[in-house]
């Protein structure tokens, strides 16, 4: 028995079908186009380091190591390097996180401070954004007289660089509640604090982990830079870039600087994997991320 379709079917399967096929392909872009990326940066590098030092930017071969010899003398050469290098990078790791845990603490606790009346969000906000315009090096001096150059310093300048951008997403997501759900908790006699639990942060979820992630990189900013400036106690992975730059052993301060970014990427992506964790695909943009 022959089944006749419909042209409104027929178009059904068409449009599924073209839907279907950029899917796969859109897959194998994302996996193959960081690959690229990638391949590409390196060949670039090698490019610098060959040629273009001294042809183009007529400066000497050594400062531009290929990266071949960067990975062999930082991460496969002697053993008092490599371990100088990794505890640094998790001495700066220990900074950051710490710092951005305090952040967050602070940031969340005056976005919702600012939340609950427009003329506190008035008297407090301009100074989180005087705090965010002013250059992280303009503290330190500060920093250090009242703080001393040690491991608190450090930490404090990762809580100065990573506040703002929580302060701003947290208090974006609280007041970005539909006026329609704040009627419906009206209605139901809801107060404050269930209206914040119950309706604020749960739409606020989003951009408070955009903002999460946003401060999670600067925070190891802060981390790096206060080691050029604080240099008490154990030596960073900032500080150790520093060292290998003062003693033009560019192999290990591209490999420190290397360590440093990388420290940058797990940290971003932790804060994302945590969001997808709590967020979820509920909301659009991040199923897209």
């Amino acid at each position: 028995m022959t089944t006749t379709m419909g042209p409104g079917a027929e178009l059904e399967i068409r449009d599924k079908l073209q839907k279907a096929a950029p899917a796969g392909r859109a897959t194998m872009k994302e996996r193959l186009g960081p690959i690229g990326v990638f391949v590409g940066f390196i060949g670039l590098w090698y490019l610098i380091s060959a040629w273009a030092i001294e042809a183009v930017f007529n400066k000497p071969k050594f400062l531009v190591p290929p990266p071949h010899e960067v990975i062999q003398d930082s991460f496969f050469g002697t053993a008092k390097i490599r371990n100088e290098m990794f505890k640094g990078v998790l001495l700066s790791a220990e900074v950051a996180f710490l710092g951005l845990l305090i952040a967050i603490v602070i940031g969340m606790a005056l976005a919702v401070l600012m939340s609950r009346a427009r003329w506190i969000e008035k008297s407090l906000f301009p100074y989180a954004v005087a705090l965010q315009a002013v250059p992280i090096l303009a503290f330190v001096p500060l920093i250090g007289s009242f703080l001393g150059f040690n491991f608190t310093a450090r930490v404090f300048v990762c809580i100065v660089i990573s506040l703002f951008p929580i302060i701003a997403n947290t208090l974006f997501g609280l007041l970005s509640a539909e006026a329609g759900q704040h009627d419906l908790f009206t209605l139901h006699g809801a107060g404050k604090l269930k209206r914040l639990l119950k309706l604020q942060l749960p739409a606020a979820l989003p951009s408070i982990f955009t903002g999460f992630r946003i401060s999670a990189g600067l925070s190891v900013i802060g981390a790096v830079v206060g080691d050029f400036f604080f240099r008490q106690g154990e030596a960073g992975i900032g500080r150790l870039i520093d060292v290998y730059r003062a003693r033009n052993d560019n192999p290990q301060m591209y490999g420190a600087v290397i360590l440093a970014a990388l420290l940058g990427i797990v940290v971003f992506w932790l804060f994302g994997q945590l969001s997808r964790v709590a967020v979820g695909r509920w909301h659009e943009v991040t199923g897209q991320s």
